[in-house]
């Protein structure tokens, strides 16, 4: 497989950074790196998705079935939007449950009208 030739331009494309101490690169590196990533994280703070919701709830310690099943109700409800986890966790400390046995209780059909945020 033939290369393309391409000019060797790195000292005038380096030119900008040659006077920088190894701080000032290490600093200039985080802050491009953040401005580049910061859409993401403000399109992942104001969207998800079923499929990132089950996955919160499976490390929460729910089976698939249940984290489906979660999942479902608060899509349901239009409540999807809020974080299932952060539902489920808001659930349990308001009334002292652990975070399984909240969930547990929403998949019983009892408690949603306490999530309708």
């Amino acid at each position: 497989m033939p290369s393309l030739d391409r000019p060797d331009d790195f000292q005038t494309r380096r030119a900008h950074l040659k006077d920088l101490s190894d701080d000032e690169l290490h600093a200039r590196f985080w802050d491009l790196a953040n401005r580049i990533v910061q859409p993401l994280v403000a399109e992942a703070r104001t969207h998800t998705t079923p499929a990132v919701e089950r996955s919160v709830l499976l490390r929460m310690g729910f089976t698939g079935a249940e984290a489906r099943d979660l999942v479902n109700g608060m899509q349901a409800r239009g409540l999807l939007g809020c974080g299932a986890g952060k539902l489920v966790l808001v659930l349990a400390n308001a009334h002292h449950l652990t975070v399984r046995e909240a969930g547990l209780t929403l998949l019983e059909g009892r408690m949603w009208e306490e999530l309708g945020v």
